[in-house]
């Protein structure tokens, strides 16, 4: 290949960059960065009676920027579309690169913007780089469109939902939450939880989970034509009473031709209505609630490489027999004094039993190296709000596979 053919080569596949649209990233470096993520956990199942509600669609500011006239002119960093979050928050950035919507279903999401590197073996590129230190935090109303919050028109800004400060260490991973404080007074609020799940000597043959209720003040007792209605999470929409007893029953196939109609008898022995840990509603703490563990190979019969075991969680109101559930009938609402969670392949196809609310399975199985699949443990979060039932999930970063 001589010379001249190499030049136009080059000469040709820098046109194609050109005309392309391919566009450089600019980042800028943050110094002693702290790693964080943003999630809206408002909802927008609103009544007649709540018509004139703000919908909850908002401009996040960081440290923002004032002109003379006293109003927001810019911000040192600007995460906009801040919609409501999705039920199921994976352990990888799922929403980079998105182009079907402007609409960011958490923070950085997909902000192109540094993130977080692997810390411990934990793969945190879902958290953004930012400065460590005193930060304003400002979360604005916006209408619901794709006009970037500061070309909107002036008479569309400016309308504050929440400003605080927060300090922030360079180095720790942090998620924060836009919460409802209280149902009948319709106070918003923020909770910034600092995350140690990195810090912990957890084992790669364990599976890990907390649980949180984050909802509001009054939302379990308040009338159910007040709530937001989503069928997908069964039970819970309804809320659940302030203090809760959670069991763990594993079912051993996802397959579940291969498990008759009494899905309980089939549990695998030894996991069958575990007690795990009881939860308290509380939308002040930043407390980091404890991890419990299962076996990441629960089932004897699999060949430690791969499982097609799944987890269903039932919440019951304390002094309740978790054996017997045939006092609440077949009713939906329970009075928050019972809910189910099933974990269950992409948390698809499960909502008709128990009328559960249904999220993917907290094991991962993947294509690695010679296995096709291979399942690995989780650190998981489950997290209660208003009616909702959302999953966060964190994996370790494995070196890849040799053939």
């Amino acid at each position: 290949m001589n010379n001249k053919f190499l030049i136009l080569l080059y000469s040709l596949w820098a046109l194609v960059l050109v005309t392309s649209g391919c566009t450089k990233v600019e980042y800028t470096k943050v110094e002693n960065p702290a790693y964080l993520r943003v999630f809206n956990n408002f909802n927008y199942g609103f009544t007649l009676g709540e018509k004139d509600v703000k919908v909850p669609f908002l401009c996040m500011l960081i440290n923002p920027e004032y002109g003379a006239d006293g109003k927001i002119k810019g911000a040192e960093i600007v995460g906009d579309f801040l919609d409501i979050r999705n039920s199921y928050a994976p352990p990888y950035p799922s929403h980079i690169g998105s182009s079907t919507s402007v609409n960011n279903p958490e923070y950085p999401g997909k902000e192109n913007v540094l993130v977080a590197p692997i810390v411990n073996g934990y793969d945190l590129s879902s958290w953004a780089q930012i400065p460590s230190g005193n930060l304003r935090f400002v979360f604005l109303y916006r209408p619901k469109n794709d006009i970037p919050y500061f070309q909107l028109e002036g008479h569309l800004k400016d309308d504050i939902m929440l400003d605080t400060t927060v300090s922030l260490t360079a180095s720790e991973v942090y998620t924060m939450h836009l919460l409802q404080k209280d149902f009948q007074t319709k106070e918003n609020g923020l909770l910034l939880r600092q995350e140690i799940f990195h810090k912990l000597p957890l084992s790669d043959e364990l599976v890990y989970t907390n649980f949180y209720n984050y909802s509001a003040k009054g939302f379990v007792q308040s009338p159910d034509d007040a709530k937001p209605k989503n069928f997908r999470n069964g039970k819970f929409q309804y809320g659940i009473q302030d203090k809760m007893d959670i069991y763990l029953t594993i079912y051993p196939d996802e397959n579940l031709s291969n498990m008759g109609s009494n899905y309980r008898s089939n549990a695998l022995k030894g996991y069958n209505g575990v007690y795990l840990t009881t939860i308290e509603r509380n939308s002040t703490s930043d407390a980091v609630a404890p991890y419990i563990n299962f076996p990441l190979f629960a089932n004897p019969a699999d060949d430690k490489i791969k499982t097609a075991s799944w987890q269903s969680f039932d919440f019951f109101r304390p002094g309740i027999n978790p054996t017997n559930n045939t006092y609440f009938g077949g009713d939906v609402n329970t009075g928050g004094n019972w809910a189910v969670l099933n974990c269950y392949r992409n948390g698809q196809g499960l909502t008709g039993i128990n009328s559960a609310g249904t999220l993917p399975n907290m094991l991962v199985s993947i294509h690695s190296g010679t296995y096709n699949p291979r399942t690995f443990a989780t650190v998981n979060t489950v997290e209660v709000v208003n009616g909702g039932i959302y999953m966060m999930t964190v994996q370790r970063k494995y070196p890849a596979p040799s053939y």
